[in-house]
């Protein structure tokens, strides 16, 4: 991050006002919700739904919220730590971590069983996420810069105007007004190009990954214990109210207090702040708010999935707005991703099998008819002509009227 009229602004002031920010969307959210779902009459004025909602807050289990709080505050300090001490290939790669002590932590604070299946799937999706944000290369200029020659590196006389201009635009960043006439060039030069220690950085990016892997889950567990508050109990924002009250206290003291409070008293509160760190503070506080409801609709394993696939459709976004590039470690890490959502998430038991077939007992009572139920019958069933075939009589000729008899003819005995 370049300098902002000669100051670099204060992480812990960054991580105060993230919290802030999603104190302020939960709050809102929550208000509504008390307002729409409350049966109380109190609900009817601002001051009686101020008052319902200061009782769903701090009532009941609340305080529990303070933990996964003060978590949460210590990684986001230790994230920072992180990334000013390390290079970004090593923190990303590292970090990392987060995706199994999530998973670790659901299996010992939630009782979930994980198959080695899914465990397989956790690695490849760790490794494919790293892989994805590894460069190809170096991507730095080749312009020596004023680091460059504090280090002792030789100078060579630029051969054009255009290596001339891209010099000077690489020191452009890192000279002031007072840096230009090499007074405090020492205390400018360490403000832009701090030193990095990798011996602080490392130990912080692992604590981070511990913390946020326990954090998360233990949010979780609150969040979907059957055993809260009646009233409030299902109510996700409300949830997110007590954790951000609680997550200012621990970014007020530890942070902007005691760990920045001296230099803070001396360059102020917002110094070197612009768009970039404004704009960077409420994505991450409305992420933080998404991040919520993937847990409670969802959870801590499903939400990493939902992270890596981010990145990846973050990155493609880039080939079409900046200059990044597409290179063959891109793909691997691309393909292992969505190998390991597939393996994650495939069912190995699920088969396309039909419906099963119920067959009710024919003896059986109260029991719906089977298709073999036929009803027993005493004589077999007639045709409409049957009755007809059976008769003796030989049927009359039609159209003919019967001839009287001739006496002539007569077989029968006369009687005199």
């Amino acid at each position: 991050m370049p300098l902002v009229n000669g100051h670099r602004y204060h992480t812990s002031t960054a991580v105060f006002l993230n919290e802030v920010v999603k104190l302020s969307i939960s709050l809102s959210m929550a208000l509504y919700d008390v307002a729409t779902h409350s049966k109380s009459p109190e609900s009817a004025t601002a001051a009686g739904l101020f008052s319902e909602l200061g009782r769903a807050v701090f009532s009941g289990d609340g305080w529990k919220m303070g933990i996964p709080a003060l978590l949460y505050t210590l990684q986001n300090s230790l994230q920072y730590v992180g990334v000013s001490n390390l290079e970004p290939v090593t923190f990303q790669v590292t970090y990392q971590l987060k995706i199994l002590t999530t998973a670790i932590f659901s299996v010992v604070l939630l009782g979930r069983s994980l198959s080695p299946r899914k465990w397989v799937s956790l690695l490849l999706l760790m490794v494919g996420v790293a892989t994805v944000q590894m460069p190809l290369g170096s991507t730095e200029a080749t312009v020596l810069s004023i680091k460059d020659l504090k280090n002792g590196v030789a100078f060579h006389s630029p051969r054009s105007i255009w290596d001339l201009k891209a010099l000077g635009n690489a020191a452009a960043g890192q000279l002031s007004k007072r840096s230009a006439t090499y007074e405090g060039i020492d205390e400018d030069f360490a403000a832009a190009n701090p030193q990095l220690n990798t011996s602080v950085g490392m130990p912080a990016v692992l604590v981070a990954c511990f913390l946020s892997g326990m954090a998360g889950v233990y949010f979780e567990k609150i969040l979907k214990d059957p055993k809260g508050g009646e009233t409030h109990r299902q109510s996700m924002w409300i949830r997110s109210v007590q954790l951000s009250f609680y997550s200012l206290w621990p970014a007020l003291l530890i942070g902007v207090y005691y760990k920045d409070g001296t230099d803070i008293t001396k360059t102020g509160f917002f110094a070197g702040y612009n768009w970039v760190v404004w704009l960077a503070i409420i994505l991450q506080a409305a992420g933080g708010v998404v991040v919520a409801l993937a847990v409670n609709y969802a959870d801590n394993i499903a939400k990493n999935f939902a992270t890596s696939i981010s990145i990846i459709v973050s990155s493609s976004a880039s080939v079409l707005f900046s200059d990044f590039h597409i290179t063959w470690l891109y793909l691997v890490g691309t393909a292992t991703v969505i190998g390991a959502t597939y393996l994650y998430n495939v069912d190995p038991d699920r088969r396309l099998r039909p419906p099963p077939i119920s067959v009710t007992s024919f003896n059986e009572k109260g029991g719906e008819p089977g298709y073999f139920d036929l009803e027993s019958v005493l004589a077999p069933a007639k045709s409409p002509m049957r009755g007809d075939g059976l008769t003796t009589s030989r049927p009359s000729t039609p159209g003919f009227r019967a001839r009287p008899k001739s006496p002539g003819f007569s077989m029968t005995k006369r009687e005199h």
